[in-house]
């Protein structure tokens, strides 16, 4: 390897302004660096705790929401491997983003390199770099603008990701009886005034940090609008506050993972007590019964009107008042046939959500077999992903012991 400079030589010191600028302009991408590297760690320990809770209640089912209100039945490793999948996706994109900001600006000066001859390709070596910026008005002028959104970016897209999470939590304890709560301990306080309340305290812990981040972020954004490069603002500790944050977010997270204690009877109750199978009934009738479906989807809404003004649940509903409510619906159509073309058994169990579920049979369904599929392709992924990680940490070590290295040389005058 080469030597940091070009050729021996004592020179005079450097102008102050193109020393500090170059030093801040480094530690930027130093400090941001070793962040990244943090926040990598913590979003595999967090997808890590999740999966080993999907995996402990696979093919569970319970109520999923749109427009909060309960939509349709899902199982549970369905549910907990959509929030894994969306953080794998954030870490593929830490990931590129560490490979911007592993780019050594250090050598460029204030933005026009100098007259002294800095080798910066064996400056970045030695500090475990990549490679370099390579022209040097982006290294120390530009590339800390967008290298910065990258970092803000991802750091609020996962903020976004554990927010949602936490949103569904949190939305359980506004239920009498919820299905996913937090284990008495640590976690939670009992109210100082009302003593049935357990309030989950650790959950707005973690959503305190989302907001922190999406705040360090947003400000990170207006300040590199709105301030000219060449101005010291935007090179703050925004981007490296932002990725902090969101660290600190993913380890109070993986805590509240660890101590999710989840109702499996609870939750198929919930979905027994609404009308979320009714999608399947008109799938079926169809599907294997060749009606068409605006009479299906007709069929079971107003089934789902005379059930909850009756005070039915879907299995309480009499088989004959089922066929009388298909025969006004197939009449107001104008079919010729208005007798439902299923018998009981079949009526009762298309309202089952253990039928819809499992006869789901599309890719990323919440039926058994593709849950089994997506919960063991995650986990060789997190496989992959330590990999990386180690090989990483492997790099910088490497790294660091050439730049001792390189120092004994240079105080051995070798």
């Amino acid at each position: 390897m080469g030597p940091v400079w070009e050729e021996p030589a004592c020179h005079p010191a450097s102008s102050r302004t193109m020393r500090s600028t170059a030093i801040a302009s480094f530690r930027s991408f130093s400090y941001a660096r070793r962040r990244t590297d943090r926040l990598t760690h913590f979003i595999f320990v967090a997808r890590a705790a999740l999966l080993d809770l999907a995996a402990r209640h696979p093919d569970s089912i319970v109520p999923a929401y749109t427009v909060g209100v309960q939509a349709q039945p899902i199982s549970f490793g369905h549910y907990i491997l959509g929030y894994t999948q969306a953080l794998e996706r954030n870490g593929v994109r830490l990931v590129q983003a560490f490979a911007n900001v592993n780019k050594s600006p250090l050598g460029s000066a204030a933005l026009g390199t100098s007259s002294f001859p800095v080798n910066r390709p064996r400056l970045a070596e030695l500090l475990g770099f990549d490679g370099v910026i390579e022209n040097s008005l982006d290294a120390n002028q530009l590339s800390p603008i967008d290298t910065g959104f990258d970092l803000t970016n991802v750091s609020s897209s996962i903020a976004l990701t554990v927010g949602a999470f936490i949103s569904d939590i949190e939305a359980q304890y506004r239920m009498t009886t919820p299905w996913l709560t937090l284990e008495e301990g640590d976690l939670t306080g009992t109210s100082s005034i009302m003593p049935q309340k357990r309030n989950p305290v650790a959950l707005n812990d973690v959503r305190i940090r989302a907001s922190e981040t999406l705040g360090v972020a947003t400000t990170y954004l207006l300040k590199a609008h709105n301030v000219p490069h060449g101005v010291p603002d935007y090179k703050g500790n925004d981007p490296i506050q932002a990725l902090a944050r969101a660290a600190d977010m993913l380890d109070k997270l993986t805590l509240v993972v660890k101590q999710l204690r989840f109702n499996a009877n609870r939750a198929l109750d919930e979905v027994d007590a609404d009308y979320a199978t009714t999608t399947e009934l008109a799938d079926i009738l169809q599907r294997d019964a060749d009606v068409p479906f605006r009479v299906g989807h007709h069929f079971a809404s107003d089934l789902v009107t005379y059930g909850r003004s009756n005070g039915f649940r879907p299995t309480q509903i009499p088989y004959v008042d089922a066929q009388e409510i298909y025969a006004k619906a197939a009449a107001h159509f104008g079919l010729r046939e208005t007798k439902l073309p299923l018998s009981e058994a079949v009526f009762r169990r298309a309202l089952t959500a253990e039928n819809m579920v499992r006869s789901s049979l599309g890719l990323g369904g919440p039926q058994p077999a593709e849950v089994s599929r997506m919960l063991a392709a995650q986990r060789r992924q997190l496989v992959s992903d330590a990999t990386w990680i180690a090989e990483r940490q492997a790099r910088l070590a490497t790294a660091a012991q050439a730049l001792d290295q390189a120092f004994m040389e240079l105080r051995e005058g070798r």
